[in-house]
């Protein structure tokens, strides 16, 4: 068994990866004993992940607050305790709603060279739905 104690300080989401003010605790970052890495991920009403793919699929768990998910396909809404999986290089993005928080943590497994995720563009205010 391997026990890390708590200690990692929040941090800001990147502004290339996110709109809006998203925070981020890691879990576990991929490593020799792993391919999983995850974190739990805390949106600000509005806030949005960029467009993105993970090579191994994504699986969001839903924590506090109302969210969304969206693929290519459309948009749906998501609230605590729901279970979302995203398949393997499947385009998509996820965030808060324009009037609540939203938190979830996710976990996706790094590829054979360690890659996690690939960032594609932001997401629009009307790909969002903001009018």
């Amino acid at each position: 068994m391997k026990y890390t104690k708590s200690g990692y300080p929040t941090g800001p989401g990147p502004e290339a990866w996110f709109t809006g003010s998203v925070y981020i605790d890691g879990i576990r970052n991929p490593d020799q004993h792993s391919a999983v890495g995850c974190a739990h991920v805390r949106f600000t009403p509005g806030a949005r992940t960029a467009w993105h793919t993970h090579p191994k699929g994504q699986t969001l768990y839903v924590t506090d607050g109302i969210g969304l998910v969206a693929t290519r396909a459309g948009v749906q809404q998501i609230r605590p305790g729901d279970v979302v999986y995203i398949e393997p290089r499947e385009e998509h993005w996820h965030g808060a709603t324009p009037d609540r928080f939203m938190a979830h943590v996710a976990i996706q497994e790094a590829d054979e060279t360690g890659q996690v995720v690939t960032w594609l563009d932001h997401v629009t205010d009307e790909e969002y739905g903001v009018r």
